[in-house]
C-alpha cells in the first residue's frame, strides 16, 4: 500500500530548528511522548467532538493501515457514512482539507506500523512473489529519487566539518540500523577519523558515553518509533553538552527533535522490511564529503591502505586457491 503514495517530504538534511507548521499538522508537535500529529489532533479536539464522531475517528486510526489511502467517498462508505460527515468530522479536529488529513493519517501510519501490518497489508494486494520484488526495487529507488530531489548539498558539507572537527565519533545503530553504523564507522576510520560503532548490550554504549566530551561526536541512526537505547543515548548525550548528529526518516521522529542536525532519508518499505537505500545513499555523500574536503589527507591515507592490502592477504586470489586444493 505504501507504494501508493510519495515521500518527497520525509527527504533531505535539517538542522534542528522549529520549523512552522504545515497545514496538516499543529503547531509544537514536537513532543516528547512520541506522538504523532494525528494523534496529537485528536487529543486536543476531545472536547469538541462528539461521541459518534470519536468513535469514528478511533477506527479510522486504529485501522490507518486499510484506511490512508482511501478518498472521503471511499471512506464513508467503509463507515457506513456519507463523505460529507468524513469531511466534517475532520475539519472538528482543525483540518483545513481533507487532503492535509489524509497526509497526517498516512504519516502515523507509517510511524506506528509494525513488520507484521506492513507484510499483512502487503500480501493483501494478492500479487506475485514477482510483483513484490519488483515493488520493492520500485520502493527503494522512489526513497533514493526523493532523496536526490530534497538533498541540500551545504548542510552534508557542513556535517563533513563538524565531523573534521571532533575529537571522537561515536556512532550509534541497532537491530538492522547497525550496519548503518558499521558501514558510517568504517569509512571514517578509513579517512583516518577516531570513529567506532559500539556493539553488545546498553552497558557498552553507555560506556562509550561516559568518555566523550564536548569535543566529540554522538551519531544516532534510528527510524519510526525510534529504539529507546539509541534515543537514551542521544539524550544524555544532549544533556552532557556533546555534539549530536542523527539519521532518521523524518523530522518528527524522536532522533530528529532530539539531535543538534539531523540527515533525513525515508525508510518506506513496500513489504515487512524497511528499505534502508537512501539512509545508506545519504552515509555514502557524507563520507565522500569528508574525503574531498580534505583530499590530500584522504590521498595518503588511502594510499597507505593500497600498498599494505596489495602486499598482504587480503584478496582472494584463484591461482592460490587451486594451489592449496592440489590441482
Amino acid at each position: 500500500m505504501a507504494a501508493r503514495t510519495k515521500n518527497k517530504a520525509d527527504a533531505g538534511v535539517r538542522k534542528s530548528a522549529r520549523k512552522p507548521p504545515r497545514n496538516g499538522s499543529p503547531a509544537g508537535d514536537d513532543r516528547s511522548n512520541g506522538q504523532t500529529p494525528l494523534e496529537a489532533r485528536f487529543l486536543e479536539a476531545q472536547t469538541k467532538l462528539s461521541r459518534s464522531r470519536k468513535q469514528l475517528l478511533g477506527q479510522i486510526l486504529a485501522e490507518a493501515h486499510e484506511t490512508f489511502f482511501l478518498s472521503s467517498r471511499e471512506m464513508g462508505r467503509r463507515y457506513s457514512v456519507d463523505s460529507a460527515t468524513i469531511v466534517r468530522t475532520i475539519q472538528a479536529m482543525g483540518y483545513e482539507k481533507f487532503a492535509d488529513f489524509v497526509q497526517d493519517l498516512r504519516n502515523h501510519f507509517v510511524t506506528q506500523i509494525t513488520p507484521y501490518a506492513a507484510m499483512r497489508a502487503a500480501t493483501q494486494k494478492h500479487r506475485s512473489v514477482a510483483d513484490y520484488v519488483s515493488l520493492s526495487l520500485d520502493k527503494d529507488l522512489e526513497n533514493l529519487n526523493a532523496l536526490k530531489a530534497g538533498f541540500d548539498v551545504n548542510k552534508i558539507i557542513e556535517v563533513a566539518a563538524q565531523i573534521r572537527t571532533s575529537r571522537r565519533i561515536i556512532v550509534i545503530g541497532l537491530d538492522f540500523a547497525a550496519s548503518l553504523a558499521i558501514s558510517l564507522a568504517y569509512g571514517l576510520v578509513r579517512l583516518g577519523h577516531n570513529a567506532e560503532a559500539p556493539v553488545g548490550t546498553s552497558g557498552s554504549i553507555q560506556n562509550q558515553l561516559n568518555m566523550m566530551t564536548s569535543k566529540d561526536l554522538l551519531v544516532a541512526i534510528s527510524f519510526g518509533k525510534c529504539l529507546r537505547e539509541t534515543v537514551e543515548a542521544a539524550k544524555r548525550a544532549k544533556r552532557n553538552g556533546i555534539p549530536t548528529l542523527g539519521l532518521t526518516d523524518n523530522d518528527r521522529t524522536p532522533i530528529a527533535r532530539i539531535c543538534g542536525r539531523t540527515v533525513i532519508a525515508s525508510t518506506a518499505r513496500a513489504s515487512f522490511i524497511d528499505s534502508y537505500v537512501a539512509p545508506m545513499a545519504a552515509i555514502n555523500a557524507i563520507l565522500v564529503a569528508c574525503a574531498h574536503s580534505q583530499p590530500k589527507r584522504a590521498l595518503k591515507l588511502l594510499e597507505k591502505f593500497d600498498k599494505e592490502s596489495g602486499s598482504g592477504e587480503r584478496w582472494y586470489e584463484e591461482v592460490e586457491a587451486l594451489r592449496k586444493n592440489g590441482r
